[in-house]
């Protein structure tokens, strides 16, 4: 029986709708840029032009909910990587765009490049859970103006797996839509396989990014489905309370799903969230915490309250280094929402509040996936009657381990198997010179690297990818 607790009643989740109508339609939302604006006043919102900001009456944000799509498919440039939401069960997705690296050779700390995008979808392609790829850390190398296109275009190319990351300007949409289309193999494929997505995050509180916004609405036209990630923090950004801080998350979903319903009707979209909370000793951001895990299950209960895909944050750590105190902040915040029942978990990979990517620290928190994903599952009350008759048939005192069911169950799924922990006898860790889950990682992402990449683009869409992003690089640059 797979385990569903609640984290929210269904009164609280009421009451969360609630208050978020409420802020939409007497604080309101700012947006920024020119095309959000005009599509609400003229869908019947009260738009003040001179600030900025909307209220968003309550029967829009119905109207919008009910255009959106209940289920789609996220496809992949390899097809047998397709995963269609929502799913009954959760899988996960790399972090995202990262500052820094831990270099694998040298353990220095340093700025992330194109490289390391690449070596990280490399060892991303080979996690068997992991669904969604993201761009890990930024391209430092590439030029602040199409960096944001070479991180995504750099994934696509990559990991062959459904891919989503996010543009920053409308001037980088023509060289977005050039190279995902050459990827992808055509406009139409583009369109309606969405082997790629967007990454949309309002600013919180209650604003949003107005180039980031125009410049999703003009890639409705390619269909591009649309995670909508708030990323509200309980004490800075948000209100110093969990529930009101998932209600300002919330209302932040709203409002992007009413603009992008009423800009593309039918466009498929994501309910996602990325709260955090602050030390409230020192205004620190922190990510691995239990209260982080609880506002992801939330609102992950607020996604499917309304019938939508969900993901949400999760696997994250404050650790400054890979340890015990990463895994311990990675499992406290993964748990919850894997038991809440999101599609995506959105963090493996990275430590240091999202901002450290550990080539090593993939493996270890796929490890971290498969337990949470086994005891999501439960305790399967139907289980085959021969293990019920072993009982009488072993007896008292006797012994189970020399059964033929217990043989069957070493090939199934009722155990867990660690692919990284070495479940030793005391003296055959020590004479194996004390090997940890990190060191085994350490050697697999060594032999992945070694090996051929799987899924290579050809050649000559490799060299039109290049040749796309060196015209951003220029073009651009010139206008910057």
């Amino acid at each position: 029986m797979r385990l569903s607790p609640a984290f929210l009643s269904e009164a609280d989740r009421e009451r969360v709708h609630r208050e978020s109508l409420r802020i939409l339609a007497d604080v309101g939302v700012r947006f920024r840029g020119d095309r959000a604006l005009p599509l609400l006043g003229k869908a019947g919102a009260r738009v003040d032009p001179s600030s900025g900001i909307a209220r968003i009456p309550g029967e829009l944000v119905a109207r919008s909910l009910a255009a959106a799509p209940r289920a789609f498919v996220l496809g992949a440039r390899n097809a047998a990587h397709d995963f269609a939401v929502p799913s009954p069960v959760t899988r996960f997705a790399i972090d995202g765009t990262a500052a820094f690296v831990t270099d694998f050779e040298t353990g220095e700390r340093r700025y992330g490049t194109r490289r390391d995008i690449e070596a990280a979808m490399r060892v991303f392609q080979r996690i068997d859970l992991g669904v969604m790829a993201w761009a890990p850390t930024c391209a430092s190398d590439a030029p602040a103006p199409s960096r944001a296109v070479h991180e995504f275009l750099t994934m696509a190319a990559t990991c062959s797996k459904h891919g989503q990351h996010e543009i920053h300007t409308v001037a980088q949409v023509p060289y977005l839509e050039a190279g995902l289309t050459a990827i992808a193999g055509g406009e139409a494929i583009l369109r309606e396989r969405h082997p790629y997505s967007l990454i949309y995050c309002p600013v919180a509180p209650l604003t949003h990014d107005g180039e980031m916004l125009d410049a999703y609405i003009a890639l409705g036209r390619l269909d591009l489905p649309v995670m909508i990630m708030p990323m509200p923090v309980a004490g800075s950004t948000g209100p110093a309370s969990l529930f009101a801080t998932i209600c300002v998350a919330n209302a932040e979903v709203l409002s992007s799903i009413v603009v992008f319903e009423l800009a593309h009707p039918g466009r498929p979209l994501i309910f996602s969230s990325a709260t955090g909370t602050t030390d409230l000793r020192t205004g620190a951001f922190l990510g691995g915490t239990p209260e982080m895990g609880l506002m992801s299950a939330a609102l992950t209960e607020m996604g499917r309250h309304y019938g939508l895909p969900t993901t949400c944050a999760g696997c994250t750590s404050d650790a400054r280094e890979p340890g015990p105190e990463a895994v311990l902040d990675k499992f406290v915040s993964t748990i919850t929402p894997v038991l809440a029942g999101a599609d995506i978990v959105v963090g493996i990979g990275e430590i240091e509040g999202d901002q450290n990517l550990v080539l090593e620290q993939l493996l270890v928190d796929a490890e971290i996936a498969r337990a949470c994903e086994r005891i999501a599952r439960g305790v399967d009350a139907d289980a085959d009657e021969a293990f019920i008759r072993d009982i009488a048939e072993v007896g008292p005192g006797g012994h189970f381990l020399a059964q033929r069911s217990s043989r069957t169950a070493a090939r199934g799924s009722e155990f867990l198997v660690p692919s990284l922990e070495p479940r030793l006898a005391y003296e055959s860790w020590l004479e194996l010179g004390r090997p940890s889950m990190y060191a085994a990682a350490r050697e697999q992402v060594r032999a992945i690297l070694a090996e051929p990449a799987v899924d290579p683009l050809p050649e000559q869409v490799a060299a039109e990818v290049e040749a796309i992003l060196a015209a951003a690089d220029r073009e651009l640059t010139a206008r910057d």
